[in-house]
């Protein structure tokens, strides 16, 4: 079926008003016929204000306050359309076109990352979202973290840096994770010292959906952006109510129980997310050590929203997460130590925080306050060792949108404070204490204009002022070029930093053992330059299969980078070596391109991705001019999914993983990973069963991650996945 282009006008001018509402006049026609399609519905949000199409295709949206809106519109058997609008507008009545769903159109989706609230489509800075089936699909595969929403992404890898207790970090485009930020709706709370577990600790089942930006986004949320950021965002409340509940279990012992309830009233609304994971103690190998740790897992996040008139909305929420993991000899975790078998690793951890956000909307305008206090408790135990220590941190932040006919404009202020205490002397390895305080004050303004209908250009900057580091300026430019109705183009790139912090992956990797505090007289806050441009170009071939086709290059340079010189065969004990911080004399650069192809036919939707990093470190002459240890160079992924909406899904997934370079100057054997997942829905309830990594790849096979002594054993750095074959399956109901 030949398929026309939505026509959707979005005309600018006066609307009529009264006692401070304006009105939005919408007919939603079939873009082929130009019939009106009787009992349509549009949505308007953030207001979340909705209504259904009479007769004639029309139906009218009463809008308390002027400013920026979400318009989607959606049928059933055609595909929903979405588009953002200002208002008021010139004219009071709009026309929306839909297509009929025989072929897939490319869904539109709302982002907030770029604190505008526009389609994706209309924003410069390139922005990833992972919403809807696919991040369903990726929690019915692990519901206990969001481990794989992140590491199947093209240009992201997960790195672990325990062998046997499986703590990880994500790297994007190359670089560490130390250098991207993770965010729960716009407000930072996996930062310092909580970074280290916080993947593992987020479950995705109250997610609606996670935006990514790659590259420095530093200007947008200030320091540790330099390689992008994550933002998970929350579901909210609507009138219908929302009730589920998870049960899952794997074949590697584990099991995970889960609820999420949100539900809208007039004045007020509410969503309630809990869930308790655990993980026996398995060891597929036979190696005697832990692939996958013993751990226990509790967590919890309420929230109230309350309406406290059309155009103000108060939302009060909070977070705890309480885990016990403990991973190591598989003779201790199973209470039977002698005086061979003597090693573990345990790691206990208490995360509560407050999230406070008040929305006041004015004509064109709009006010943002928001404040989060976390409190972040960690204590790492090994058979003669105990490292623990607390961090409290805070957010504060006021911003002000205000948006015109072809301009928008966004300015605010925050501050941001961090403490971490080291428990017990609070004495580094030197003996002076790796305790510290940082405080940051910081001023952004962020410019959004349509410069011609075919080019619009995002600017900002930002002002940071840090209590041990100085002053940054971090300006920050993007453009977006509409070509034509098909294909588009982004340029964009700015500046980063970080204040330099003993908690990185190569410090994680040894617990902290023997790692001196970081010297306040010599330190330098490492910072960035960076950019990317994009392509990206959509059709539809024979009026049945969609093509979206998307080619990125990234660079990144990044300077006094904090070294911290760990071998690949990690010592433990007393007599291991004292590790010292420094900032190279050179600096870290990181380049490639990721290719992204999607095609859609009918129910079946083919993902391909191929990504190139080549991320070298260039300091202490020619002997560091070399990759950065565990990146593989190149990736692939390929995703085939058949999907019949509500019913059934079935995918397969194949992933190549490049040789990596190692430590040791060697580099590891290159590898496969495949899986396949099915759901089976009905009205209520859903079953689902998934197996990953069928082709049973673990890195014991080909050489021994734990070398001897066992009571005092060392560890190759990972760079393979360790438990193997594994499979889950479960039930999921809709009350």
């Amino acid at each position: 079926m030949k398929f026309s282009i939505v026509s959707l006008w979005l005309a600018l001018s006066t609307l009529s008003i009264a006692l401070g509402q304006t009105s939005l006049r919408v007919i939603i026609q079939d873009a082929e016929s130009g019939k009106p399609l009787m009992g349509a519905t549009a949505q308007l949000t953030p207001a979340s204000l909705g209504a259904t199409a009479d007769a004639t295709g029309r139906l009218v949206l009463t809008v308390p306050t002027a400013g920026r809106y979400a318009l989607t519109c959606s049928f059933v058997g055609y595909q929903p359309k979405m588009d953002s609008l200002t208002l008021p507008a010139l004219v009071d009545s709009l026309v929306v076109q839909l297509v009929p769903s025989e072929g897939e159109e490319l869904e539109e989706v709302m982002v907030t990352s770029t604190r505008s609230n526009r389609s994706i489509d209309d924003i410069p800075t390139r922005i990833e979202v992972i919403i809807g089936e696919e991040l369903e699909e990726k929690a019915n595969m692990r519901p206990g973290d969001i481990r794989m929403q992140l590491n199947e992404s093209t240009g992201i890898q997960l790195q672990q840096t325990s062998p046997v207790s499986a703590n990880a970090n994500i790297r994007i485009q190359g670089l560490d994770g130390r250098y991207t930020q993770i965010l729960q709706d716009g407000l930072p709370l996996y930062s310092g010292f909580a970074t280290g577990l916080s993947i593992l600790q987020i479950p995705p089942l109250n997610l609606r959906q996670v935006e990514v930006i790659k590259g420095s986004a530093s200007t947008l949320y200030g320091g540790g952006a330099i390689a992008g950021l994550v933002n998970l965002i929350t579901k909210r409340p609507t009138a219908e109510r929302e009730l589920s509940f998870m049960l899952n279990g794997t074949t590697a012992r584990g099991l995970d129980l889960s609820g999420f309830w949100g539900q809208k009233w007039e004045k007020v609304g509410v969503t309630m997310f809990a869930a308790h994971n655990t993980q026996r103690e398995y060891d597929p190998g036979k190696t005697g050590f832990s692939a996958l740790p013993h751990y226990e897992r509790y967590t919890v996040n309420p929230r109230l929203y309350f309406y406290l008139n059309p155009s103000a909305t108060l939302t009060v929420g909070a977070m705890g997460n309480w885990e016990n993991r403990i991973g190591g000899d598989m003779q201790v975790l199973n209470g039977r130590t002698d005086n061979t078998h003597q090693y573990f690793e345990r790691n206990r951890s208490d995360r509560v925080a407050s999230q406070l956000q008040f929305d006041k909307r004015f004509e064109r305008s709009v006010l943002t306050l928001k404040n989060s206090i976390s409190y972040f408790n960690r204590m790492i135990t090994q058979p003669d060792y105990r490292f623990a220590g607390h961090q409290v941190a805070s957010f504060t932040e006021a911003s002000f949108t205000h948006t015109g006919t072809r301009s928008e404009w966004i300015g605010g202020g925050n501050l941001w404070t961090e403490q971490f205490t080291e428990d017990g002397s609070g004495q580094g390895p030197s003996g002076r204490g790796r305790n510290y305080r940082y405080v940051t004050a910081g001023a952004f303004a962020q410019n959004n204009y349509t410069l011609r209908p075919w080019m619009t250009l995002e600017t900002g900057l930002r002002g940071d002022y840090h209590n041990r580091f100085g002053f940054f300026a971090l300006p920050r430019v993007s453009a977006l070029f509409k070509l034509s109705d098909r294909l588009t183009s982004r340029l964009g790139g700015g500046l980063g930093y970080k204040a330099p912090t003993i908690f990185t992956e190569d410090a994680e990797s040894v617990a902290f053992r023997n790692v001196r505090p970081i010297d306040p007289t010599t330190a330098q806050a490492e910072t960035s330059i960076g950019g990317n441009f994009d392509i990206n170009y959509r059709t539809t071939l024979f009026d049945v299969i969609d093509v979206s086709i998307n080619q990125l290059f990234f660079y990144t340079k990044l300077d006094h980078a904090l070294v911290l010189d760990i071998p690949a065969i990690i010592t433990t004990g007393p007599s291991a070596a004292v590790y010292q911080f420094t900032n190279a004399n050179g600096p870290i650069d990181s380049r490639g391109l990721e290719t992204n192809l999607r095609l859609g036919y009918e129910a079946f939707k083919l993902y391909a991705g191929y990504s190139l990093v080549d991320t070298r470190r260039r300091y202490n002459g020619a002997e560091f001019n070399s990759a950065i240890p565990l990146t593989a160079k190149h990736r692939v992924n390929l995703v085939a999914v058949y999907e019949l909406e509500g019913k059934f899904r079935l995918g397969l997934e194949a992933y190549y993983i490049g040789p990596k370079p190692l430590s040791t100057g060697e580099t590891s054997r290159s590898y496969w990973l495949m899986g396949v997942m099915g759901e089976r829905r009905w009205k209520r309830f859903s079953v689902f069963a998934n197996f990953e990594n069928i082709l049973n790849v673990r890195q014991d096979r080909y050489q021994a991650v734990i070398l001897p002594p066992i009571d005092r054993p060392s560890f190759r750095e990972v760079w393979a996945p360790l438990e193997g074959f594994v499979g889950n399956g479960g039930l999921k109901l809709f009350l």
